[in-house]
């Protein structure tokens, strides 16, 4: 592809970490950071983002009865994924846009492949089928100690979803398999701390995306 054919396709950035690590916040800045410089943006989420993603978003969060085997909760991922990217992020890249988007595929990659025991290549498999294994351009993964994000998600008081409330085992497995994601892809992962005030966070984000940045 031409540079201008690469100049004309949007940015695919992508917000990963544990829960109460900031990512909608910090989605949030980032939007409002490029829309200051004139960039239009799309802003979403996984699962969800589309109405039929959205619908699976309640399946997965709230499931009926005892809930999913690892497997059938990971191709509910990969179906969501699928229809988010096919009517969503691949035409809002084609106009131009910068997609921000809350958890992608890495997320899969840690939750159902690494602490759910289902291995990475059964992830990248079901992602190389349904979403033709879509990369975002940047993963930015905010990382903190476990007791820092666990007093944040004392203090935000909501009610854990069917896979917040998972024991604190898992999700110490889910950060140790975001951390071996990063350091296997280096140049895709920019290992941010999440830790200081949100402008501070941003401030730091903002580097980590700057050859990125027109």
């Amino acid at each position: 592809m031409s540079a201008a054919g690469q100049q004309a396709r949007g940015r695919f950035i992508a917000f990963e970490g544990g829960e109460g690590a900031g990512k909608s916040t910090q989605g949030r800045l980032l939007a409002e950071a490029l829309r200051a410089r004139g960039l239009p943006v799309v802003v979403t989420r996984e699962p969800g983002g589309t109405p039929g993603a959205e619908a699976i978003r309640s399946l997965l969060l709230d499931p009926p009865g005892e809930g999913w085997p690892p497997e059938a909760e990971a191709l509910l991922f990969a179906a969501a994924r699928a229809d988010h990217v096919a009517h969503l992020i691949r035409p809002a890249l084609a106009r131009g846009e910068w997609v921000i988007c809350d958890r992608f595929v890495d997320s899969s990659r840690a939750y159902q492949g690494g602490a759910g025991g289902l291995g990475d290549a059964a992830i990248t498999a079901l992602h190389a089928f349904g979403s033709a294994g879509l990369r975002p351009d940047r993963v930015i993964l905010l990382e903190a100690a476990e007791a820092a994000l666990g007093e944040r998600l004392a203090a935000r008081g909501a009610e854990a979803d069917a896979i917040e409330g998972r024991p604190a085992d898992y999700h110490r497995a889910v950060a140790a398999a975001f951390r071996s994601l990063a350091e296997a892809d280096p140049s895709g992962f920019a290992r941010i701390d999440a830790l200081g005030t949100p402008e501070a966070v941003h401030t730091r984000i903002i580097a980590a995306l700057a050859d990125l940045l027109p």
